[in-house]
């Protein structure tokens, strides 16, 4: 049987696509597009099954064997109700209401934004500029503080080195009066200075004919001119000096009318400088001569001076002498400062000699008896023979103790080693005298006292 189908068909139950999908086995008749030819053989022996049964069992065979087909046939099936319609889908179309409902920018907003943006970038450019700025000064800073650390280093360590008995001449400066150097000697003054390696400075004294002193800074950088020494040398003319001890006999002698004597003149220039330590120098010979007789001898004026005012005087013979004198004087004051330093210790007990610099004791005991020699002669008046004839007799302080315990009574302790003989010397000129009971007593006391405040010379 053979059926002739045609899209001209006015049968309202046939569709023809979807016939032409569901009858995939059907062949279309060459020659011809639009007439699909659809023909059943069947034997004689086979069932007889209608048309529309045979065609809706196929129909029902390529749906199942088929889902993917029906799936991107409903797909496209969307799209197309989609584009008859004009209309998009509903994500574009709620996206384009969420639009609508914000509004559009306005150019306030716009604006606004940028100037936002614009003032954010400013911001973080200040911010930025600054942090590089703060950076900056911190290292300056920071350099400026090492310089004037290293500067202050440079300064202390130049003071110190300046203080050495080899480099402080260099930084010490003597001020001389112009009227001392109308003198004889002060030509020769000059010279010495000079050879001496300090500087030389002529400036006007309140006290005439007076040297001074003054260190100068060892660097610039501390700041300071130099510091005035308190030390002042004074010349007096012979003249001068026979006057002053003129009136001073007059005084003795009981009249009024006799002027200033010694002690009142240096008295008076010790006011009017409190703060200089003075001393006078006068060139005359062995003796002081007034009006062609013998006065005083110099020693004994200047011991007479000295004892009421504290200023001594030097008398010298010629103006070599005095050059040397003044010479001496630089040397000492410029030293002054290391020496003052050296000696100064952190315990007033501490000995700072040569000999008290410490006694080695190695692990066998020797040195032991120097060490304890050495404390038997920081006692006061306690000489090396004295020590010696000591540890001769106890060479241990664990000996001189069971000595002492021996005793019956604190007598017989104190008077222990009263009796032991101090030999000097070698030979025929050697002489030998005992320890005596004042040495022996100290001693006692000095091992056995409890008492820190032990004076040992309060009882003698």
């Amino acid at each position: 049987m053979t059926f002739f189908c045609s899209e001209s068909s006015s049968d309202p139950d046939v569709d023809l696509p979807a016939l032409d999908l569901l009858l995939s086995g059907a062949s279309a008749k060459p020659g011809r597009a639009d007439v699909m030819m659809i023909s059943s053989d069947s034997d004689d022996d086979a069932p007889y099954v209608p048309l529309a049964q045979r065609l809706q069992q196929r129909q029902n065979h390529v749906m199942i064997r088929a889902p993917s087909a029906d799936h991107s046939t409903s797909s496209d099936l969307h799209h197309h109700q989609s584009a008859v319609s004009g209309s998009e889908p509903l994500s574009t179309q709620q996206g384009g209401s969420a639009r609508r409902k914000t509004g559009p920018r306005t150019a306030e907003k716009v604006q606004a934004s940028k100037e936002e943006a614009v003032r954010k970038r400013n911001d973080h450019k200040e911010e930025a500029v600054r942090k590089r700025k703060d950076h900056k000064e911190e290292a300056v800073r920071k350099r400026k503080e090492q310089e004037r650390m290293k500067a202050e280093r440079k300064a202390a360590a130049e003071a110190v080195k300046a203080l050495r008995p080899e480099e402080c001449i260099k930084h010490m400066v003597v001020t001389v009066d112009p009227a001392l150097l109308q003198q004889e000697g002060g030509g020769a003054l000059l010279a010495a200075l000079q050879t001496l390696g300090c500087s030389c400075s002529i400036e006007k004294h309140t006290l005439p004919r007076s040297i001074g002193w003054m260190r100068r800074a060892p660097c610039a950088q501390t700041g300071e001119a130099g510091t005035s020494e308190p030390n002042v040398v004074m010349h007096v003319t012979v003249d001068d000096f026979i006057t002053l001890v003129h009136g001073y006999i007059q005084e003795g002698l009981g009249r009024s009318d006799c002027g200033p004597t010694l002690t009142s003149w240096v008295l008076e220039r010790q006011r009017q400088h409190q703060d200089k330590t003075l001393s006078l120098v006068c060139v005359c010979g062995v003796c002081v001569c007034a009006r062609g007789r013998r006065v005083y001898p110099h020693q004994a004026v200047g011991s007479s001076l000295q004892l009421h005012t504290g200023v001594p005087v030097h008398f010298l013979s010629t103006w070599q002498d005095f050059s040397n004198h003044v010479t001496m004087v630089t040397k000492a004051v410029a030293e002054a400062p290391f020496k003052r330093d050296r000696e100064q210790t952190g315990f007033s007990f501490h000995l700072d000699s040569e000999w008290a610099g410490g006694q080695k004791v190695d692990r066998e005991g020797r040195g032991l008896v120097h060490v304890w020699k050495r404390q038997i002669q920081q006692l006061n008046r306690v000489s090396a023979d004295m020590a010696a004839a000591i540890i001769a007799a106890y060479p241990s302080p664990q000996l001189l103790l069971k000595a002492y315990s021996l005793c019956s009574s604190d007598q017989e302790r104190t008077s222990l080693l009263s009796e032991l003989l101090i030999r000097r010397g070698e030979g025929t000129t050697s002489t030998s005298r005992r320890v005596g009971p004042e040495l022996s007593k100290r001693i006692f006391l000095f091992i056995n006292s409890r008492d820190p405040e032990q004076i040992l010379d309060s009882n003698v």
